[in-house]
């Protein structure tokens, strides 16, 4: 491509803890190679509306440990529309954008597909506490969540204990069961419910479980419940009806979501930030930042798309070692 002049970077879909220090190492990469950078607000809403700002290093100070995202996001039913696509596509050549940084999920990279057909280049940094994108080991916002949800869970455990309970706590996760996967095996609950086994929330199993752990001298029982499975509060009092034992349902919702950023989200969203301009720098063209093996990788958007998640058995034994059952 021609040297790259204007870039533009916005964020889409559902936010993520990580999102703003993305945003941040976009920027100021861009500015110390001489590149011009618009902010796009409200995610592709803000690029069929022109709703697009001048960014500049100041516009990122003091942003990369704040949850969030600085340029809001929102999910655009206008996009989805060929004429909702060809207003955005005439906006940036309207704003003499060369390429766009997205910074989102599944959904937001597919939308980043059909820009890239009309001509647009499109580099996709993954970011959603899911999980859920099949190309990449790690997403932005998960390590935030995960450690939100454990906290939470760590919590609720000295009150179920204290009055000998059962708590199911329910977690995000409504097509993909890493998060209570995750926060399931870090607390040492006793069952944990995902969307890929929904055979593992036959509630016959459970109350039998719980009957023997209690017989056995328990003094709680933490179920830890991703979103995609059932309701929780009909669960608790079907098993409180089954049992005789108090249960209590949590259902820990979109404070999974904000906070301040981890460690890890920080520094792996900074490098998937540089690498995203180091790409268009090198004159890569519609390309997804990954990461593979532990290492920050890109590869094209539409390979990445088409490639599906590991099985749920295999990704327990891959991640942790052990044959799951």
């Amino acid at each position: 491509m021609d040297k790259l002049k204007n870039i533009a970077v916005l964020s889409s879909g559902g936010d993520a803890p990580g999102m703003n220090a993305a945003i941040r190492a976009v920027v100021r990469d861009a500015v110390n190679n001489g590149i011009g950078v618009k902010g796009v607000l409200r995610g592709f809403n803000g690029l069929i509306e022109n709703d697009l700002i001048d960014m500049t290093k100041n516009s990122v100070s003091n942003i990369v440990n704040v949850g969030g995202t600085i340029l809001y996001t929102a999910r655009s039913k206008m996009f989805m529309t060929d004429e909702g696509r060809k207003m955005a596509y005439q906006n940036c050549l309207k704003n003499n954008i060369d390429a766009i940084v997205i910074i989102g999920g599944d959904g937001s990279f597919r939308g980043a597909l059909e820009l890239s057909k009309l001509g647009m280049n499109v580099i996709g940094i993954p970011a959603t506490i899911d999980l859920d994108i099949a190309c990449t080991e790690y997403t932005i916002g998960f390590d935030t969540a995960i450690n939100t949800a454990m906290e939470g869970i760590d919590r609720i455990r000295d009150t179920s204990t204290s009055h000998v309970r059962c708590s199911i706590v329910e977690v995000m996760g409504r097509n993909a069961g890493y998060i209570a996967l995750y926060t399931g095996i870090s607390t040492g609950a006793e069952e944990i419910l995902i969307p890929e086994r929904k055979e593992s929330a036959m509630i016959a199993s459970i109350i039998t479980r719980l009957k023997i752990a209690m017989k056995k001298g328990k003094r709680h029982y933490i179920i830890v419940n991703a979103e995609g499975v059932g309701n929780s509060y009909e669960l608790a009092k079907e098993l409180e009806k089954e049992t005789g034992i108090e249960t209590r349902a949590t259902v820990l919702g979109y404070l999974q979501r904000g906070g301040s950023p981890s460690c890890r989200d920080r520094v792996l969203a900074s490098m998937m930030g540089v690498s995203s301009v180091n790409a268009l720098m090198s004159g890569k063209r519609n390309r997804i930042i990954v990461v593979k093996n532990g290492m920050i990788k890109d590869i094209d958007i539409e390979e990445g798309l088409n490639m599906k998640k590991n099985d749920i058995d295999e990704f327990v034994n891959t991640t942790f070692g052990v044959e799951s059952k």
